[in-house]
């Protein structure tokens, strides 16, 4: 099989809007290149760390903010609704935020299929580098570790798909601070936790490279 090719970029400690806007750009960008049938380049890959913010995506419930915007200044936490499916998360410090922008006519046009690809990409890091298993759980898009019995997100996905062209895509808690989690009820699920790879004493350098491979495995691509 012929690999697709992806532009891949390491935004860094980037503001989410920013972030957002970014990804709109190369959103269109892709749109464009697909109307006028340019194949040199079948996507990009974005790698970024946010200060603290919330999001909520188009068919969220506000409810699941569970604190006021005056508290979120005093925390120094942003708060956006966006256009991605999903109900409420949170991105920050620790964590790495991973938002793929495909034209998904070089690769499936399968909404279910790409989210499955999209755990898997975490679900091989973890097992593949740390010995970790990751789980899913039936009609609750994400990867979860099972400790004691109980479930807890390691890895949050939200998209948006038009024209089979991706942008959004999944946060991986590495070195995260959990507590900001306490302010929302995470995608919307009542008793589900959230947990972080902080016990593995993982480097957030290290993880990058590793997601970065194994997302190379999973898609089959070359970065360029």
């Amino acid at each position: 099989m012929k690999k697709r090719i992806l532009f891949f970029e390491d935004l860094g400690y980037k503001k989410y809007k920013e972030t957002w806007i970014y990804q709109k750009i190369l959103f269109n960008k892709l749109i464009h290149q697909k109307k006028i049938c340019d194949k040199k380049i079948h996507g990009y890959l974005l790698f970024v760390e946010h200060p603290h913010v919330y999001t909520i995506g188009k068919n969220g419930k506000e409810q699941n903010l569970l604190v006021t915007s005056n508290f979120l200044k005093k925390i120094n936490a942003e708060f956006y609704q966006i256009d991605r499916g999903g109900d409420i998360t949170y991105h920050g410090p620790g964590q790495l935020v991973v938002y793929p922008i495909l034209n998904m006519d070089y690769f499936f046009t399968d909404i279910h299929k790409y989210l499955r690809f999209l755990e898997e990409v975490v679900i091989h890091f973890l097992l593949k580098n740390y010995g970790i298993k990751g789980e899913r759980i039936n009609k609750n898009t994400g990867v979860w570790l099972i400790k004691n019995g109980t479930y807890r997100k390691i890895c949050s996905i939200g998209i948006r798909i038009s024209r089979w062209i991706t942008m959004h895509g999944f946060s991986l808690n590495i070195n995260t601070d959990l507590r900001y989690f306490d302010h929302i009820i995470p995608c919307g699920l009542f008793n589900k936790g959230v947990t972080s790879l902080k016990e593995e004493k993982i480097s957030f350098y290290d993880a990058k490279n590793l997601v970065k491979k194994s997302f190379q495995k999973i898609f089959h691509i070359e970065f360029i």
